[in-house]
């Protein structure tokens, strides 16, 4: 489950100011109300609870017909901002960098309650913690916040990050750089970690949560525009009851909605998606008085964090960059 870019860029900008002949939500021929929701990556278990309101109905009980796509060379917050699509996924870190650009997209739910990504490694590395990052090689996708996450740990760790080789590998394969000429790189254990399980590779993974709290924000979240919530506040409530739904189920049974996203996307190694279902259902909404919640705190504490190394230029206020309010369940 790679993230995809970080930064989002000026062209946004124009795209939010210039982008007018955009399609938006239509009818469909069964009467109900197309929306189109566009994912952040290729499909995975981050994803479930989407595919299991789709396959299960709860989008047309909501009178949605849910149109699920790919971003292309378009991301999700360009298309949404835009108005191409209505829903996405994106991350806490791109909504906070597309706000301070006066770009209005609004994080909707968290899909996981808490940050399960760290700096993962074969065991024979012997990287057990930031220190060890010393004298070894990151690859990654060319993202300035991977160089400050680093710094950020090591020098926590009293090591001196300029001993550490950054190289841009773009969307390779943890699996197949790590043979090569790469040591250690970033990942989602619930996807990538749970793959290793499977090949029987041991990982040492530093998950970032252990070492600062201000890491612990929501990876990926639900977005929306506030252009969408203001003229249509239905449909983002309808859109939500479904989701909640999704991912409720998914809590509740995941080998049948590993089964169901299997099914939808069958390209997918279907004994992955059921370990990685079982790993990642619970941690959806973990300690969370309902699924999907997010805490000012949590987006207060990042923002803080990118401001300090140097990721955030602008104004950035945490309470207008997410919403409880569409959480069925009584979010706030």
């Amino acid at each position: 489950m790679k993230r995809i870019g970080w930064l989002v860029s000026l062209a946004l900008l124009l795209v939010v100011a210039f982008a007018c002949s955009a399609p938006g939500a239509g009818s469909s021929d069964k009467g109900l109300k197309k929306v189109t929701l566009v994912l952040d990556w290729t499909p995975n278990t981050n994803h479930t609870g989407l595919y299991v309101a789709k396959a299960k109905g709860y989008f047309q009980r909501e009178g949605l017909d849910v149109d699920m796509i790919q971003p292309g060379q378009s991301g999700a917050e360009q298309m949404v901002a835009s108005g191409r699509a209505q829903f996405g996924v994106s991350y806490q870190e791109n909504v906070t960098q597309a706000r301070t650009q006066g770009i209005p997209i609004i994080s909707i739910a968290a899909v996981i309650q808490h940050n399960t990504s760290g700096f993962a490694s074969p065991a024979d590395k012997n990287i057990k913690r930031p220190k060890d990052f010393e004298g070894k090689t990151y690859g990654g996708w060319g993202s300035p916040v991977e160089k400050q996450m680093i710094t950020s740990l090591m020098k926590g760790d009293h090591a001196d990050p300029n001993k550490v080789k950054i190289i841009n590998t773009g969307n390779a394969d943890f699996f197949s750089i790590v043979k090569r000429n790469v040591d250690f790189a970033w990942i989602y254990y619930g996807w990538t970690g749970i793959e290793a399980e499977l090949r029987g590779m041991k990982l040492n993974v530093i998950y970032l949560t252990d070492y600062s709290k201000d890491l612990d924000y929501y990876t990926p979240v639900l977005i929306t525009s506030e252009k969408e919530i203001k003229q249509d506040p239905q449909t983002v409530k309808a859109f939500m009851r479904a989701v909640s739904k999704g991912y409720q189920y998914a809590i509740a049974h995941p080998d049948d909605a590993a089964s169901i996203l299997s099914k939808a996307v069958p390209d997918l190694d279907p004994k992955l998606v059921k370990e990685s279902q079982k790993w990642l259902s619970p941690r959806y909404q973990a300690d969370a008085p309902v699924w999907g919640h997010q805490k000012q705190e949590v987006w207060a504490r990042y923002a803080n964090w990118m401001k300090e190394h140097h990721l955030l230029e602008g104004n950035f206020d945490p309470s207008k960059a997410f919403t409880n309010q569409f959480l069925p369940q009584g979010g706030k």
